[in-house]
C-alpha cells in the first residue's frame, strides 16, 4: 500500500489516533512519577535541614554553603537554589515535621507529593492553618486546579464559604445526597469578575453571569454543566421561564437558580419550590436526583432564610452574592453622569464645528 494510502486509512488513522492517546497517558503519568519523586525528595531533604540546624551548631550560613555544593554537582538544577532550599525548609516545617505541633500522617504527606512544586508553595504561603491548606491540597487533588485557579479559590475564601448557605436538604434528601449537596453550595459567591452598577437589575446580573459563564462555572464549582437562561416551563395556561437551568454531575440532578438583586423575601422560596416541582414534573428523568434549587440573593437575614425554608418540601439553598468591582462609595456622585459627559463632548464638537472655526477667523 502507498504512503497518501496508508495515510487516508480508516483503520491506520483509528490506530494512530490510539497511539497517541496512550503516548499522552504514559507521558502524563510520567510527569506525576517525577513529580512525586521530587517532593519525596525535598521532603526528606525539608527533613534533614530542620533536624541539623536544630541538633548542630549550623546556622543561616549552612543553607548557603549545601545550595553552593549542590549546584556545583548539578549545574542548571533550579531546586537547589538557596531561595528553594528555605521555602523546602519552610513547607516541611509548616506541616509540623521536626517540630511541634505534631507532624501530619503519610496519608496526607502522599496528598502532598501528589501536586506541583508551585502549588505547594501557594498553599503555604497564602493558608493561616494546616487544616485549611488540606482543604485545598485535596480540592487540587481531585480537580486537577491550576497554580492561578489554585490562588483565585485560596484568595476567594473558599474554604471558609463551602457548605456555608442556608438549606433544608437534611429534611428533603436523604442522608448521602442532603451532605454532598450541602458541600456543594457556598455562601456568599464571588462574582469578582463582573462590573455592574450598585443598582443593576437582575436581568443585567444574569446577562454578565452568562457572558462570563467561564468564571461563573468555576465559582459554582466542579461539576455544573450550564444548560440555558430564562428556560420555559408551561404550567396550565401560562408560561413561566426559570432563570439559569443547571445540571451537576456528581448530584445527578437538575439545579434551578434563581437570581435576586435585593434583600431575600419569606416569598422567593414558594415561587423556587413550584418552579422545581415543575422541573421534577417536566424535565427530570429516570436516574436522575429530585432538582434543587439555589436562590442568590444581594443578602439575607439567616434566621428569616431559615424559618422560610423549614416548611418547603422540594430542596433548596439561600446564599448571598458579593461584587467587587462596583463603584466604591466614597466615589459615587463625585464623577460626571453620561447625561454631563455627552454634554461636555457637545460643546467640544460645536467649538470645532465649521461655523466656530468660521466665527473665530
Amino acid at each position: 500500500m502507498s504512503f497518501e494510502l496508508l495515510a487516508n486509512s480508516h483503520e491506520y488513522r483509528h490506530w494512530l489516533s490510539d497511539l497517541k492517546t496512550r503516548y499522552r497517558q504514559v507521558q502524563l503519568k510520567a510527569a506525576v512519577a517525577v513529580n512525586t519523586a521530587l517532593l519525596q525528595f525535598y521532603w526528606q531533604l525539608g527533613s534533614d535541614i530542620l533536624v541539623r540546624q536544630a541538633s548542630a551548631s549550623w546556622g543561616q550560613g549552612f543553607l548557603a554553603q549545601i545550595s553552593t555544593d549542590l549546584v556545583r554537582e548539578f549545574p542548571g538544577v533550579a531546586g537547589f537554589s538557596e531561595r528553594n532550599l528555605k521555602y523546602i525548609r519552610q513547607w516541611v516545617q509548616f506541616w509540623g515535621a521536626g517540630s511541634e505541633p505534631e507532624p501530619i500522617g503519610q496519608q496526607a504527606v502522599a496528598q502532598l507529593q501528589s501536586i506541583p512544586w508551585g502549588h505547594n508553595l501557594a498553599i503555604i504561603s497564602k493558608c493561616q492553618t494546616r487544616g485549611e491548606a488540606l482543604y485545598y491540597v485535596q480540592q487540587t487533588q481531585a480537580h486537577g486546579w491550576s497554580r492561578a485557579v489554585l490562588t483565585h479559590q485560596i484568595e476567594s475564601g473558599l474554604w471558609q464559604r463551602e457548605g456555608r448557605a442556608v438549606t433544608n436538604f437534611a429534611h428533603t434528601l436523604p442522608a448521602p445526597q442532603s451532605d454532598l449537596a450541602r458541600q456543594v453550595l457556598k455562601d456568599p459567591y464571588m462574582f469578582d469578575f463582573l462590573s455592574l452598577s450598585p443598582e443593576h437589575t437582575e436581568r443585567e446580573l444574569e446577562t454578565a453571569l452568562i457572558e462570563h459563564v467561564t468564571q461563573f462555572l468555576l465559582e459554582l464549582g466542579a461539576g455544573f454543566a450550564y444548560l440555558g437562561r430564562q428556560v420555559p416551563l408551561q404550567v396550565g395556561e401560562r408560561d413561566f421561564f426559570i432563570d439559569l437551568l443547571f445540571y451537576h454531575a456528581r448530584l445527578h440532578c437538575y439545579v434551578v437558580v434563581e437570581l435576586k438583586t435585593v434583600d431575600f423575601e419569606p416569598e422567593f422560596a414558594g415561587k423556587l419550590n413550584f418552579y422545581l416541582k415543575a422541573v421534577d414534573a417536566q424535565l427530570r428523568q429516570d436516574g436522575d436526583a429530585p432538582t434543587i434549587g439555589l436562590l442568590l440573593c444581594k443578602s439575607k437575614d439567616r434566621l428569616v432564610a431559615e424559618y422560610a425554608l423549614s416548611d418547603i418540601q422540594k430542596p433548596m439553598g439561600l446564599s448571598t452574592y458579593t461584587l467587587s468591582h462596583t463603584l466604591p462609595e466614597a466615589l459615587r456622585g463625585k464623577l460626571p453622569s453620561i447625561e454631563q459627559l455627552e454634554q461636555e463632548l457637545g460643546r467640544g464638537d460645536d467649538a470645532q464645528s465649521p461655523e466656530a472655526r468660521g466665527a473665530g477667523v
